[in-house]
């Protein structure tokens, strides 16, 4: 087990009705509130009515229409609002897009220069405006991680980030009874994938960490089939907002080795040429991903695989290798049950980019340098099976 340091200086008000507290929490920071949304969801449900009473009082400059992969066009419009309007502070309602546009917003609005070359130098420390949220997706974990993701389609690079961390956290799981089938099901495989990254790692002896990962990995088999059968199932909803948060947190990873996270890497390739939905890239690549490493370095993934399927889908045997492969079959299953599509062939991706991405994903030696080292022309191959 390795040494760790975590900090999680974020507040979570978790449950039905802690929006109330909204106006008090703002008022802790200022009057004057960049409510930064997506493409209109909080309109439809209430949620944006809901806000504006609630800051009456407050000065409120919109920042909507954040794309589901956030753009850095939208960062610097959000920036320039923050600056132009003197804002105190930032109000996120929305998903883990609108939440990471809105932290690259607070460090962006005290940058001096380009603010892409922000993003591809983003770290933590830098000044930041204070940042509340309203989580209405269970997905990414942005709710309670300082991490943020941001493209920039001319380049067709989307790139993650340390930014900072939101201030308070408004996890209410009823705000999530509206979701789309498709969108809670990928939002469940990102939730899934934030786990297994870290779980499949060199580290073999976090106990603890590997227990946690177990229970958030059945959590979501338990309840993604509840959510999509009934929407407005409370506890089902709550358990996956709850497991969102914790996934992404750190707290998955205490004492173990930093594994690459290669499908986030190789999926965020994808989305940047593509703007597909991240959750459903990772459903896509994970269990090719598995199977391409399995027959790489059995010696070091078939105990873990097999253990995966023990554990996490009880599984029972005692062949290693055939107790790996039907824990990748069980994990392709649920997410092709649950309504993700399950090839890239199916988003209208070909094979056009593929050299290409395979080399930018291994960018500073990141997947040459995983727990099973990929070179681009494994990350390539992985791709390939993928469609």
């Amino acid at each position: 087990m390795e040494n760790y340091t975590h900090d999680i200086p974020t507040k979570i008000l978790f449950g039905k009705g802690q929006i109330a507290h909204l106006p008090e929490i703002l008022a802790g920071y200022g009057r004057r509130v960049l409510l930064c949304y997506g493409g209109g969801s909080i309109k439809k449900t209430g949620l944006y009515d809901e806000i504006m009473t609630l800051l009456k009082d407050f000065t409120v400059i919109e920042c909507g229409g954040i794309e589901p992969n956030p753009r850095i066009s939208s960062v610097e419009r959000g920036a320039k609002l923050c600056r132009e309007h003197n804002v105190d502070v930032i109000l996120a309602a929305g998903g883990g897009s609108v939440i990471d546009c809105a932290k690259a917003i607070a460090v962006g609005t005290f940058y001096e220069g380009d603010l892409w070359e922000m993003v591809l130098t983003a770290r933590e420390g830098r000044k930041a405006l204070p940042l509340v949220d309203i989580l209405t997706l269970s997905a990414t974990g942005s709710e309670y991680d300082g991490g943020g993701v941001i493209t920039n389609p001319e380049t067709n690079e989307k790139l993650g980030g340390s930014y900072t961390y939101p201030a308070v956290s408004i996890c209410d799981p009823t705000y999530t009874f509206t979701v789309s089938p498709y969108q809670t099901a990928a939002g469940s495989a990102d939730i899934m994938s934030h786990v297994m990254e870290g779980y499949f790692a060199e580290t073999t002896d976090s106990i603890l960490s590997d227990g946690i990962a177990e229970a958030l990995l059945k959590t979501v088999i338990k309840c993604l089939p509840v959510a999509l059968k009934e929407p407005d199932n409370y506890a089902a909803r709550a358990s996956l907002m709850s497991a969102s948060s914790i996934a992404c947190s750190g707290i998955p990873e205490y004492g173990k080795k930093w594994s690459g996270w290669p499908c986030h890497a190789l999926e965020h390739e994808l989305s940047a040429w593509y703007d597909i939905t991240h959750g459903a890239g990772l459903a896509i690549l994970t269990p090719r991903w598995m199977r391409y490493v399995l027959a790489k370095d059995p010696e070091q993934v078939r105990p873990q695989l097999a253990r995966f399927a023990r554990n996490v889908w009880g599984l029972a045997g005692d062949d290693e290798m055939v107790l790996a492969e039907q824990g990748i079959a069980a994990l392709e299953k649920f997410f092709a049950d649950a309504g993700l599509p399950m090839t890239l062939t199916e988003l209208g991706i070909t094979d056009e980019h593929f050299a290409e991405m395979a080399v930018h994903a291994d960018r500073g030696g990141r997947l040459s340098h995983s727990w099973i080292p990929l070179m681009p022309e494994d990350s390539e191959a992985i791709l390939r099976m993928c469609l």
